[in-house]
């Protein structure tokens, strides 16, 4: 262990792994942050890989990055630039140097830095520090050639022992943070339990990294962070949003007493939702993985028809497919939760990158007057409370309703605390009354919310059909008169638009009277709430705004909005958020930031935007 006098105390720090798409950079990362998480650290995440299933080995469209910032006291973004990069070979560091601070160390595995490596990186001298005029600080590490010899009585192949080199990374930057290795090799025991030797040689490759930073002395120094906010008592653990997302959806479903059904079809970003919720058959969860989007959506209906709290889950292109089943719950009034983890588009576009792009077509991408109620999660734990939400809103207000995440927020992570259930709303299905009998039919509403009431089939003597084609108020037969077409397009849209009452009114956070108000929607709340934070730091008078309620909006938008002179819309898309706030608000007057490159948003980049903004 490194002398305590050399131990620095730190608020933060920002850690980058990056290397092969094969060389474990994510598990590594995943690892660093779970250690993290544990001891008490604020910590937020970002992966960022390729789309290719494997690219050329050492290429420079291969690499796969994580990172990880971690502070003493509450984080909101993943870091605009890294304190340590881990390289491991030349690929990540040419494309990854980029996010190392000038005062950073790079961390890089030597053995990875031969010729035939920096021809794949397309270096054109024999010295790729000199060539891309790196002023860091440099820890070059024979991590590959170590990890071999600390393997070699372990049984293994050649092939397999270069696979812990990422451990042993791993194993280096623990030692530079002051990590105890017990959680890393838990995690590692876990991941790995039906192959044990292959778990005794990470942890083994662990072990030796740490120490050859100890023995080394390799830096001059190590640092710590000492958690300073003080936390609530309870169970932590780190969690990224597509995990969240469907705890919120199991605990939904044990609340209002129903049992939970997912129809899903694979795609990325959403898919870990569909591999979590698999896992849970014990607390009654269904899971199907159907032919194709729109037999995931369909079978999902059919669910909600049948009495379960029904979820299908996808991305951008999948809701394209969806939308013609997603309209069938619509005009059927039924309760379905439609989760959309947004990706970079058009089509198949960026498939592993995040956006905002969807927001017009969640409101609206249906034929007729189709009204939804949209969420948009703001965080990776937020995702839970989000999903919880839009699961009650599904079943108390028999309607569909979209939640929107994206990318960023489903593979990043958070510290979350282990909520308790009891403190959460009850969720209560409007189901029909024995009193009823004989008099209902299926579009029977409560006179006060709109809501139809729920007969699940098989309740004796509510036997009814329900189905796509328009059907009579009054007796729920077909009906193609355009009076009763009229009236039950309006009672749709009303009980969406009552909908408001049941959610929270718009929260203000910064300076109440501020000269410039920030607006955000979904799973950019950390970057702006960052750049606020630097803003208000720096003497400017400036608020944030973030949206979860999209529609219906909540009932004191109009009236918070119209107290600021001066409005920013920020948003990773071309200006939707602020021409559904337009049409919402008339005369509504908002200035716009907006990009569309599938990262999230630089900090320093917002505060530069927005301080120009106000000295306009």
């Amino acid at each position: 262990m490194a002398d305590e006098m050399m131990v620095k105390e730190l608020e933060e720090v920002v850690v980058r792994f990056s290397g092969d798409s094969g060389d474990g950079m994510q598990l590594a990362g995943n690892i660093f942050s779970n250690v993290s998480a544990t001891v008490g650290n604020d910590i937020c995440t970002f992966p960022d890989y390729p789309a290719d299933i494997r690219a050329p080995q050492g290429s420079l469209t291969g690499v796969s990055g994580f990172q990880v910032h971690i502070g003493a006291n509450k984080v909101f973004t993943p870091g605009d630039s890294c304190n340590v990069l881990v390289a491991m070979n030349p690929a990540a560091l040419k494309t990854q140097v980029q996010y190392c601070r000038p005062d950073g160390l790079i961390i890089t595995d030597s053995d990875s830095f031969a010729a035939k490596d920096l021809e794949k990186a397309q270096f054109k001298t024999d010295n790729p520090f000199e060539e891309l005029n790196i002023k860091q600080e440099v820890m070059e590490v024979p991590i590959s050639s170590m990890c071999k010899e600390s393997l070699k009585d372990s049984g293994l192949d050649n092939k397999s022992m270069l696979r812990c080199k990422n451990m042993f990374a791993l194993g280096l930057v623990c030692w530079l943070f002051n990590r105890d290795l017990k959680i890393a090799e838990e995690m590692l025991r876990e991941k790995f339990a039906k192959k044990p030797q292959i778990a005794d040689a990470n942890i083994k490759v662990l072990n030796d990294g740490y120490n050859y930073g100890a023995n080394t002395h390799a830096s001059t120094s190590t640092y710590r962070i000492e958690s300073k906010e003080p936390k609530a008592k309870g169970l932590y653990m780190d969690v990224n949003g597509n995990k969240a997302t469907a705890y919120g959806a199991i605990a939904a479903a044990e609340k209002a007493g129903l049992e939970l059904f997912l129809g899903s079809y694979p795609i990325t970003p959403a898919t870990d939702i569909l591999h979590e919720l698999a896992k849970h058959k014990s607390l009654g969860v269904k899971t199907v993985q159907c032919e194709d989007e729109i037999a995931g959506c369909a079978s999902a209906v059919g669910a909600a028809f049948a009495g379960d709290l029904a979820i299908t889950t996808t991305s951008g292109p999948g809701v394209c497919l969806k939308s013609e089943a997603m309209n069938l719950a619509v005009i059927a009034e039924l309760p379905l939760v439609i989760v959309n983890v947004q990706r970079g588009g058009p089509s198949t576009g960026l498939p592993t990158k995040s956006e905002q792009g969807d927001l017009l077509q969640a409101l609206y991408g249906r034929n007729g007057e189709s009204p939804m109620p949209v969420i948009a999660a703001t965080s990776p734990t937020n995702c839970f409370d989000s999903a919880y939400m839009a699961c009650k809103i599904a079943v108390e207000h028999m309607t569909p309703v979209v939640l929107l995440t994206d990318a960023f927020i489903a593979n990043g992570s958070a510290a979350w605390h282990l909520p308790n259930l009891d403190e959460y709303p009850s969720i209560t299905p409007p189901y029909v009354t024995p009193d009823m009998q004989g008099s209902w039919t299926p579009f029977k509403r409560n006179e006060k919310t709109g809501v139809r009431y729920w007969a699940v089939p098989g309740t004796e003597g509510f036997m009814h059909r329900i189905g796509g084609l328009e059907k009579s108020n009054a007796n729920g037969v077909i009906s193609t008169d355009p009076e009763n077409h009229n009236l039950m397009t309006q009672l749709r849209q009303a009980k969406v638009d009552k909908i408001a009452d049941c959610i929270p009114d718009l929260e203000v956070e910064g300076d109440q009277d501020a000269d410039l108000l920030i607006v955000g929607w979904g799973g950019t709340y950390g970057n702006l709430h960052a750049a606020m934070d630097e803003m208000r730091a720096a003497g400017k008078k400036v608020a944030l705004a973030q949206f979860q309620y999209i529609n219906p909006l909540p009932k004191n938008t109009t009236e918070v909005l119209k107290k600021f002179k001066n409005i920013v819309v920020a948003e990773q898309n071309l200006g939707q958020f602020a021409g559904y706030l337009r049409m919402q608000i008339p005369g509504l007057m908002v200035s716009q930031f907006n990009e569309v490159k599938g990262q999230p948003f630089v900090t320093k980049e917002l505060v530069e935007a927005f301080t120009k903004l106000m000295e306009e």
